[in-house]
């Protein structure tokens, strides 16, 4: 990311990240980690994997770093002001009380399957505001990011420039950057199962029918630990909308980016099978900036929309 920075905009030390669909924040905890002055804001819906985010990765940079990051759950096609901050704290029985008796008063619902994750949060009107005015205080994002194919998410062209649009706005009046990943090819486009086998566990991504009228997809992630051969199937599910390379540089444009570029590499070639055994990728294989890519049995590519708003 610091080299697209660089590539396209430059001037400055790009100090300051907006990581959306940020899952557990673990980009945001290495951005931190990198140079004492970075600051991160992180958005996501799952408050799971946020929490887990901020006393696991977050916590393991020191203290400091809870005063740099914001981690908010909510959504990214709305403003951080309809979301709610996460602050890591153990509540003590009396002050878990009062938090619920605040939620439910203030006509918000807490979920059974939630109680135990909200006892470990403070998420109160005052915490709410607190984080907003943390979040506020924060410089606007020199890059703001979307990565593990999360725009796939999003499944109507009018969401996508919302979303957009979004990331627009949180951007630098300096200027910056918008970056995301994507992937495709023909294998894209069909059923298929690829295993990749690590030390202590086996990898399984898989890919139901692929629907061709709106482009949509399943996707699963399986896992099989070695450990007391323990399995964890569909530990992770994702209906996606299989988005086309000029159909985000369209949506990117509309909403205000400058300018997009791609930096494309070509995945090792599955040649249309069903399923794939000890999948590999080759690290040695770089990306490079591309204006035209031939179709090829598998890509991934990053995708940089340019904001200058000097």
């Amino acid at each position: 990311m610091q080299k697209f920075f660089w590539t396209y905009v430059g001037g400055r030390v790009p100090l300051h990240l907006r990581e959306d669909f940020c899952g557990t924040a673990l980009i945001s905890a290495e951005w931190l980690r990198s140079d004492s002055r970075r600051t991160a804001v992180g958005v996501d819906l799952d408050i799971e994997a946020l929490t887990w985010g901020l006393e696991n990765n977050v916590q393991k940079i020191g203290a400091d770093a809870y005063s740099r990051i914001c981690l908010f759950r909510g959504n990214v096609l709305h403003s951080l002001t309809s979301a709610k901050c996460i602050k890591s704290a153990l509540l003590g029985s009396e002050n878990y009380k009062s938090l619920r008796e605040t939620e439910d008063n203030s006509g918000s619902v807490i979920d059974d399957d939630e109680a135990d994750l909200v006892k470990k949060l403070e998420i109160s009107e005052h915490v709410r505001d607190y984080c907003r005015r943390k979040e506020s205080s924060f410089p606007a994002a020199d890059i703001v990011c979307a990565f593990n194919y999360s725009c796939c998410c999003l499944q109507s062209r009018s969401e996508l420039v919302l979303y957009f649009k979004q990331a627009w706005n949180a951007i630098s009046e300096k200027g910056g950057i918008f970056v995301m990943d994507l992937y495709g090819g023909t294998s894209s486009e069909h059923a298929l199962k690829l295993r990749r086998r690590y030390e202590d566990f086996m990898y399984v991504w898989e890919q139901e029918d692929f629907n061709i009228i709106n482009r949509t997809t399943k996707i699963s992630l399986h896992f099989y630990l070695s450990k007391n051969q323990r399995s964890l199937r569909h530990a992770f599910t994702y209906h996606w909308r299989l988005w086309t390379l000029p159909e985000i540089k369209d949506c990117l444009e509309e909403a205000g980016f400058n300018s997009v570029h791609f930096w494309m590499r070509e995945m090792p070639n599955i040649q249309e099978k069903m399923e794939v055994e000890d999948y590999e990728v080759n690290d040695n294989v770089k990306y490079e900036e591309v204006s035209s890519f031939n179709q090829k049995d598998a890509w991934n590519a990053y995708i940089v929309g340019i904001a200058n708003k000097v």
